[in-house]
Formats: structure tokens, sequence, C-alpha cells
């Protein structure tokens, strides 16, 4: 859309003016470079999609408000920016949650705004009203309601700031429909908040900075814990550093995947429930972890008691309700990453890792089979294949937005990523449903950049409503889904743990390629590991969305697998003779 103000014009918000009160959510976006917004109108906020004409921003038309808060969450991963989406009271309300509360457990910025019942009918049960900031309050980092509307620009500046500074996080501002058609004076400068001043702990002191160059110094087998907090702070570079300068091998959260790249000679891969094998022995007999912008959660550590329990303990974090929250840690660097790393690092001198590099290395084994480009071929289509030949045929290049589930874990071991924010996933909540919509938000947030869906039949039949959303926007998302009939990673616990009683995880698909059809979007079924490169070539070259709909093998596992209340090292490994790789054990 292009900016149709005129000097003078009062919409400006670098001008003070008398607007309503819708008008000004506007301004204000549009004063804090806001271009594109997810939502779905309705009666509470109806004003706002009114005044929305006189402002130069593009308002995405979703199908479901949970789809615009994952939109909205997909645009902030992928460009690092603030995400916006906006819904109506009550149930419009009520649909944002879930994307709510997944950005809230990744540590993702962005701002929710709904409509509110007038402030003259709060509390009365009103039609579609809901008390949404009651409801909001544990998944946010912060909201409000907003009654009058001299507060919507301050409160929305606030909103952005808070969402963005420290450890992000979502916002919520729900505005009642009086104050949004009331008018009141408008001046964006005016309305900025205060500096934001990191809270005095959040810094490292001298002793301690030194106390950990020492251990660094002093160690013979540490390893780097590099979680998402690389990315929050843009931090790749320092970390790199620190990596290559004492010669420290790094292991990857989930969430902190191509934060380090993949291929850099210290990078072990994911660590974790389903990490690689080496990493979480690696991890076990460490005598020293460093872990940079994550929070070992229960998916990275196991059972707590049994962590690294030969290993002292660095944690560099921003938000000091993680130190000592699930692990007991002997130094903690509170503050943002890059700045602490910035001051430990000119304490550090070169050092010799390459005896504990040597070691990992024999930990490999045959293990180490993922590394095989061309995975061996025996007429059977497992989604390893899908993954690794996509991860060939895009040169590792693309941003890819899975869902949650199996094909996510198979994702995270064969697709390596070597740049930032390539990986867009849902690590925290989980949340089924995600891929599609959260790589819509990517593609507006990166539309230069190829973007690849991976998802399960099942996950994607959440919200598989938004491919009317993707043809209506003409984005070119290409569209992978690893259909193997099941809740796969439900069917997976059900065969290890449940003697096999696959209950309620079969599940009926449409046929993909006819509904992709149906929203004018081509695409092709595959059932061969030969047909996999040729698809994949034929979405690439396709100018708009593409849809492949992999018909893979259906009662594969994800190896290796710790089970529930387990060790980092009690592993559960593929059985011998694979049918993927003979006498692999963790493919």
């Amino acid at each position: 859309m292009s900016d149709t103000r005129k000097s003078g014009d009062p919409s400006s918000p670098t001008q003070a003016a008398r607007l309503t009160g819708a008008e000004i959510v506007w301004a204000t976006l549009d004063g804090e470079g806001v271009r594109e917004v997810f939502g779905y109108p309705g009666g509470a906020i109806l004003p706002v999609y009114d005044a929305m004409r006189k402002f130069p921003i593009h308002h995405i038309l979703v199908r479901h408000e949970q789809g615009a808060a994952h939109m909205a969450d997909g645009y902030a991963r992928a460009s690092g920016r603030v995400g916006v989406c906006i819904a109506t009271s009550g149930p419009g309300a009520t649909n944002l949650v879930t994307g709510i509360a997944t950005a809230m457990l990744d540590s993702i910025p962005i701002v929710c705004i709904t409509g509110q019942v007038s402030s003259k009918v709060l509390g009365s049960d009103a039609f579609q009203e809901v008390d949404i900031t009651g409801i909001t309050l544990p998944v946010t980092k912060h909201n409000y309601l907003v009654t009058k509307a001299e507060d919507i620009a301050r409160v929305l500046r606030e909103a952005f700031q808070i969402a963005a500074s420290g450890r992000p996080g979502p916002v919520h501002v729900d505005i009642t429909k009086d104050a949004q058609q009331a008018t009141a004076d408008f001046d964006f400068a005016a309305a900025a908040p205060r500096q934001y001043r990191p809270h005095p702990m959040l810094s490292a002191p001298a002793s301690s900075l030194a106390e950990a160059s020492r251990m660094i110094l002093g160690s013979k087998r540490p390893v780097i814990l590099a979680g998402q907090g690389i990315l929050l702070s843009r931090a790749m570079e320092q970390v790199r550093t620190l990596a290559e300068r004492a010669q420290i091998p790094v292991g990857c959260t989930l969430l902190g995947l191509g934060s380090f790249p993949a291929s850099h000679p210290l990078s072990l891969g994911m660590m974790g429930m389903h990490g690689e094998t080496w990493v979480n022995h690696a991890i076990q007999e460490a005598d020293l972890l460093i872990a940079c912008g994550m929070r070992f959660d229960d998916r990275v550590t196991g059972l707590p008691s049994t962590y690294a329990p030969n290993a002292k303990k660095i944690h560099i974090e921003i938000d000091p309700s993680e130190i000592n929250k699930n692990v007991a840690v002997d130094i903690a660097l509170m503050g943002d990453l890059g700045e602490v790393l910035e001051s430990l690092l000119p304490l550090l001198p070169k050092r010799d890792g390459s005896a504990w590099l040597r070691t990992i290395e024999g930990m490999k084994g045959n293990a180490a089979v993922r590394d095989i480009q061309n995975l061996p071929d025996n007429g059977h289509l497992y989604a390893a294949h899908v993954i690794n030949d996509l991860w060939r045929a895009t040169n590792g290049n693309a941003i890819v937005v899975t869902d949650v589930g199996q094909h996510q874990m198979w994702e995270a071991q064969y697709y390596k990523h070597n740049e930032p924010r390539t990986l867009i996933t849902s690590g925290g909540l989980g949340t089924m449903g995600f891929a599609l919509p959260a790589a819509i938000g990517a593609k507006v947030a990166c539309p230069d950049k190829e973007v690849w869906v991976v998802a399960g039949d099942g996950g994607f039949q959440m919200t598989m409503a938004e491919l009317a959303t993707i043809a209506q926007e003409k984005l070119n998302v290409n569209i992978a889904i690893i259909n193997n009939g099941y809740l796969g990673m439900v069917r997976q616990w059900q065969e290890f743990f449940y003697e096999k009683n696959y209950q309620s995880t079969p599940i009926l698909s449409p046929d993909f390629v006819k509904l992709a059809d149906a929203f004018g979007i081509p695409g092709q079924a595959v059932t061969t590991r030969a047909e996999v490169l040729t698809a994949v070539a034929t979405a690439r070259e396709t100018a708009g969305p593409y849809l492949i709909n992999f018909m893979v093998e259906q009662e594969d596992s994800v190896y290796p697998m710790i089970p529930a209340g387990k060790a980092l090292h009690e592993m559960i490994h593929r059985p011998p003779r694979s049918a993927i790789v003979e006498d692999a054990t963790d493919i």
C-alpha cells in the first residue's frame, strides 16, 4: 500500500493533531515502523479497521485468529522486529491465546491488539465480552486494558518497548470500543516511553568474569551450549569467537540451531531428547558447560539430578529468574549475552582443545551417517530422505518453518542450518498448527527469501485454512507435508511405552494436493525417493506457492530418544540393521 499522506496531514505520526482513538492506533503503529499487521475484524475492533484506510500499513486477513498470532510470531522470528496482530473481543481475542502462549514460551516479541466492549458495559457479560487481560496475564510479558483515547499512544509505544527489550516476549493491549471512537490529542514524540534501563543486577562483575575465564582456561572437556538467546542478542560473532579462541565444541538447543554454523568444525549438532548421541555423551562427560542464552529446560537436560554430573557450569543469561531455576550453576553472568561476551573475551587467550575434540569425534562412530549427503534408497520413502534432499536442493539457505512432531525433530537432525533465523519452530509450547501461519509471517517479513513449510499431516490440518491467506496474498511459500497417516510423535510414544496401543493416533487426511488446488495452489504427491528432488525443484521453479504431499513410511521413529525421567545418556537407539542405513545407530 502506498503512503497517501500529504504534508500537514493529521495522521502523520510526527505531527500533533486531534484524532480518534482508532486513528491513534494506526498512527502509533506507523510511527513505530510497522508496515504489515495480521488480523481479523469484528464488532469491537471495527472503528480501528474503519480508520486503517488512512495509513500506509498493509493488513493480512487471516482465516482464524490463532493464525494471526502465529503469523506475527513468524514475522518476528524471521526479521528480529516486533510482529503485530489484531482481533476483536470475545472469541476473536481468546483465539489468539495459543499463539500468545507460543510466543511467550519462546521469548518472541509480538504486540497483540484486541477490541473490547464499551467501558460502560464492562463486567456486565455484554455480547462478546470476556476478561481477556485476565486470561492472557500468565502468558504475556505485560498487558493493558485501555479505556481512554488519550492513553492509546502511550500504551502502544510502551508495549513495543517492553516486547523488544530485555528478554523479549508478547504484550497484549485491549482497547475498549468507546476509547477507539473518542478523540484525543495525538503527539507521537510526546508519547515516547521512558528510556529502557536494564535492572542493576543485569551486569557481570569483574570478579565473576575473571573467575569464568579461569574456569574456561583450566577446563579439559568444555562444551558451549548455544541457545536462542544468541539470536535474540545478535551475539553470533561473539560466540563463534569464544568457540574458536578456546577451541570449545558447540552443541545447540532446538531454538539455538542456526546461531552457530552447522558446517563449522566445532559444531556438534543438537542436544537433548532427540539430540545427537555424541552431543549428549559429550555433555555428560564434560568438566565445564558454558550456557549461552538457554534455560536448561527438561528437553535439554533429561533428569536434572543426573545432568552433567562432573561439570562446572557458567550461565550467561539476561533473565535472572532462569538462574538456578532448573540446574544449579557455579557462575551466573547476568546481562545481554553479546555485551557479557565482549567483556569476557579479552580475558581469554587461545587454548588447545584438540584432545577433547578427538575424544568427541570418537564418540560419533557410525551414528555420524547423518553427515552423508546421499542416504541410500531401499525402495521406501522416509522423512529423513525428504529432509536431507530438501537441504541439498536448497543448499541449506531456505527459511524452514516446521510444525511440531517427528518431522520437527527430523528437520533439526537432517537440515543443516548455517545462518541465523533460518529455522522457525515452536519449542517451548510445542504448538501443532504453527508452521503454515508462521511461514506466512516469515515470508511477509522476508519477501526475498525462500520459505518452506515442513509440517506433519496432523498439525497441518489444524491451520490448513490459512492456505486461503497464502492464495489471497499471492505469497511464494512452498509446503512439504510429511504424511505418515499418524499423529507420529504420539504414535512413537505409544509404540515405546504403551505396548503399541495406537489409540486415536491414526488420522484420516484429505487429498492435500486437491485441497491446495481448490485454492489455486499447484502441487503433487510423492511416494518414492527418486521423485523427491524433482518435486522440490518444481516447487522452487514455480512462481507462487506449491504443495508437496510426501507419503512417507508410516511407523518410523525418531532416534535417539531419551525417555521421560531418564538421564541424558540413557538414550533409546535405533535397532540394529536399520531400514534406512544398515547398522546405523541413530538415523
